[in-house]
Formats: structure tokens, C-alpha cells, sequence
């Protein structure tokens, strides 16, 4: 009998410690979303204040990259105050250089890369396929990354901003300026994809205008003023289009092309402020404005860069430059608004 009191008083316990245990739960999940409610609060200011480092590899100083580059700091400055940092650097336009650069800023884990001109996409490109990449001043992405069928967006971690102005139109400058030039001389560095892409282009449309035309190429800035040369001894106007090499060249160019007469039409406005009469002149301010702005959607709002279409400058103007002009006696049209 006491045996059996004691196995009831021992099963009562147990009992009382199964039910006290069933509830411990219970008051737990009671308790846990006011505790999960209290983390969020916690939580969501840490990630509103959230810092970045950014990294910059800009392929080569000259005017144009230079305006597309502080329009992306600005854009991303004005955004996120001080919670954004840049490790910014020049390639002095060396792709191996460029190479070197982007390793080390995948290597640094930073969260966006900007790739400032075709080379330095190429070298992000090849650097990561995870860390985000943004290209600015490329003229075209599917020359850029050999695409193939590309229709406006690359995927995967690349998109970007293009500086590609209407070739048709930059073609139409060269009869609009200078309606008895029979001879065109096409210029550009050969080691650089998307400026062989408008070289080519153009010269289809200046051969349907009835112009003969000579593509003339340059390997680096070595050589620039011996090609500029031969050009001018064999054509009445030059073309050059969009080109980093050309673009940090244009005194080595302008004193050749101008002593002998011979104006240029060139891609980009920064590359005709040194060596040209006219453009059909894109903002490379805005354009990197514009990438900056798509980088603070990637980074603060989570925007899924592989499905961001690559954004163009919409108003191209036409632009000519007032020192060159007058020195060759070079008179515009109306329509073209002089560069300052």
C-alpha cells in the first residue's frame, strides 16, 4: 500500500511537470512576437543606416570620364551623405592596369563596382560575376562583353549607362559642314572594341552619302601624331569617333590636323574641345549622374541589376567649337550651339 501511495504521489508530480512544461511554451510564443516586433525596431535603423564602399576604376583621365565619374560621386553623395565611401582609381589607360584594379577591389568585397569606359568593364567583367557592376561611358555593351543578339539589357551583375550618340547623324555632320569634301579619313585607337563598332558604322553611312573613305588606326598614344598625319596628307575632313586614347591625345592631334587645315568631326564633346570643330555632344555629367542614380537603387532599394536596362543620354545637342572654327574659317549652321 505504500508503495502504491508513493507511485501515485510520483506520477502526480510528473504530471504537474509535464503541464507546467506545456506551458512554458505557450507563454513563450505569447511573448516572442513583441521580442521579434522589438529586434525589427532595433534592426531597421541599423539597415537604413547602412554604409558602402564603392569602387571606381576609370580607365583613363580626360575630360569626358573625368564628368562621368563626379557625376556618379555626386549623385550617390547627394543620396547617402557620408554612408557612402569610394575607393576611386585611374588606369592611366593601361587595361592590365585596369586588371589589376578591379582584382583588388574584388578582393576589398566591395558592394558596387563603376567601370568607367569599355576597358575597365572588360576588366570588372572578367574580375567578378557577383559583385554588382555599373559601366558608364561604354559605347556599346553588346561590342563591349561580345554578346551575342544583345537587346538592351546584359544580366547576370552588369548594366549600366551608354555614351552612344545617333552615328547616323554624326555621319550627316561631316556633308552638313563641309558639302564639297570628297575625302574622309577615319581615326582611332585599334585596341579599343567599341570605337572600331562607330568607325565601321560611320564609314557605311558616309560611303551611302558618295564619300570615299579611309580608316586609318593607331595602336597607342605613341602613335597618334604619325596616323594623324598620314590621314591629313590624304583627306579634306577627319572623323574620330568616341575614344579614350584620341580623347587623351587631342593636343598631340589638333597640332598636326590644325597647322595642316584639316578640321575633325568628332564622337564626344571633350574629345572636340581639344582637337575638333563640331559634335553631336551627349552630358557626360548627366550620364554619370544617371549611373549613379542606378547604383543607389541596387544598393539601398535592392533593385535586381540583371534585369536594368542600359539607359542612354536622350537630347544629344550638336556643338561646335568657336577656337577651331575660327581658325579654319569654318562657319555652322544655325542649329549648332557653340561649346563653352
Amino acid at each position: 500500500m505504500k508503495k502504491k501511495v508513493i507511485a501515485l504521489l510520483m506520477t502526480g508530480a510528473m504530471l504537474a511537470m509535464t503541464a507546467c512544461g506545456a506551458a512554458a511554451p505557450a507563454a513563450s510564443n505569447e511573448a516572442a512576437p513583441a521580442e521579434d516586433a522589438a529586434a525589427a525596431e532595433e534592426a531597421a535603423p541599423a539597415e537604413e543606416g547602412k554604409t558602402y564602399n564603392v569602387g571606381i576604376c576609370q580607365l583613363v583621365q580626360h575630360v569626358a570620364l573625368d564628368a562621368a565619374t563626379k557625376g556618379f560621386r555626386d549623385a550617390l553623395t547627394e543620396k547617402l551623405g557620408d554612408r557612402v565611401t569610394f575607393d576611386e582609381q585611374n588606369a592611366a589607360g593601361d587595361t592590365a592596369t585596369a586588371t589589376t584594379i578591379c582584382n583588388n577591389l574584388v578582393a576589398e568585397n566591395v558592394d558596387l563596382i563603376l567601370a568607367n569606359a569599355t576597358p575597365a568593364l572588360q576588366s570588372a567583367a572578367a574580375a567578378t560575376n557577383t559583385i554588382p557592376i555599373l559601366g558608364t561611358s561604354i559605347t556599346e555593351y553588346g561590342v563591349a562583353l561580345d554578346l551575342d543578339n544583345f537587346d538592351g539589357t546584359v544580366g547576370g551583375n552588369i548594366s549600366g549607362t551608354s555614351d552612344l550618340a545617333p552615328l547616323d547623324a554624326q555621319a550627316a555632320m561631316v556633308s552638313d559642314l563641309f558639302p564639297d569634301a570628297k575625302n574622309v579619313g577615319i581615326v582611332y585607337c585599334s585596341a579599343e572594341a567599341n570605337s572600331k563598332y562607330q568607325a565601321d558604322t560611320v564609314e557605311k553611312y558616309l560611303q551611302d552619302a558618295g564619300l570615299t573613305v579611309t580608316i586609318y588606326t593607331f595602336a597607342d598614344s605613341n602613335d597618334v601624331a604619325s596616323v594623324v598625319g598620314e590621314a591629313v596628307a590624304n583627306n579634306e575632313v577627319l572623323y574620330i569617333p568616341t575614344d579614350n586614347t584620341a580623347a587623351s591625345c587631342t593636343e598631340a592631334i589638333n597640332n598636326v590636323a590644325q597647322p595642316a587645315g584639316v578640321p575633325i568631326v568628332c564622337g564626344e564633346e571633350g574629345l572636340m574641345m581639344g582637337c575638333g570643330v563640331a559634335t553631336l555632344s551627349i552630358d557626360y555629367y548627366g550620364l554619370g549622374y544617371t549611373t549613379g542614380e542606378m547604383a543607389y537603387e541596387i544598393l539601398e532599394n535592392g533593385a535586381d541589376i540583371s534585369t536594368m536596362a542600359i539607359e542612354y543620354y536622350p537630347d544629344p545637342v550638336k556643338k561646335y567649337n568657336p577656337a577651331i572654327c575660327e581658325a579654319l574659317g569654318v562657319t555652322v549652321p544655325d542649329d549648332y550651339v557653340a561649346a563653352e
